[in-house]
């Protein structure tokens, strides 16, 4: 299982930005991929940020690269 700052690294060196840590959980969230909750979560059961639609596509590819999905 590949950590945050691996599918950071890899989205950014193939598609040019740096994805946000909450919009990488969101996506696992997404696909049914076990995740924790944050330590500064401020509502347990509903999500502040989500991860824009043109960019899930992006971390979903990382997350297969590494054999996630």
């Amino acid at each position: 299982m590949a950590t945050y700052k691996e599918i950071q690294e890899f989205v950014r060196n193939n598609y040019g930005y740096n994805p946000k840590t909450c919009w990488i959980a969101h996506v696992k969230e997404l696909c049914g991929l076990p995740v924790r909750t944050a330590h500064n979560r401020w509502n347990e059961n509903n999500r502040q940020i989500l991860c824009p639609l043109e960019k899930r596509s992006d971390i979903q590819r990382a997350l297969e690269y590494f054999n996630m999905l």
